[in-house]
């Protein structure tokens, strides 16, 4: 189900917003979900270049399996 968010822009963000848009030929909300969409995969996720490097590294992939391994028999202390 969509959900409605308000966001309070500048009028100066609001024209960039609106400018890029139209650029694209795209209505701003459909601007902003992808910007914003596509900036969280690039940010917070590891993409599949990076992963084969992570997997690749033998030493790397020893020492997460064992914090896996502890975390699960709750071993040791979370740091905050």
């Amino acid at each position: 189900m969509s959900k409605v968010v308000t966001l309070r822009l500048s009028e100066k963000e609001y024209q960039m917003i609106l400018s890029a848009a139209e650029i694209e030929h795209r209505p701003i909300s459909n601007f902003i979900t992808t910007k914003v969409l596509q900036e969280i995969e690039e940010s917070y996720y590891v993409d599949h270049i990076e992963m084969a490097q992570i997997n690749s590294d033998k030493k790397l992939m020893e020492k997460l399996k064992a914090g896996h391994r502890d975390a699960r028999r709750t071993k040791g202390r979370f740091v905050g």
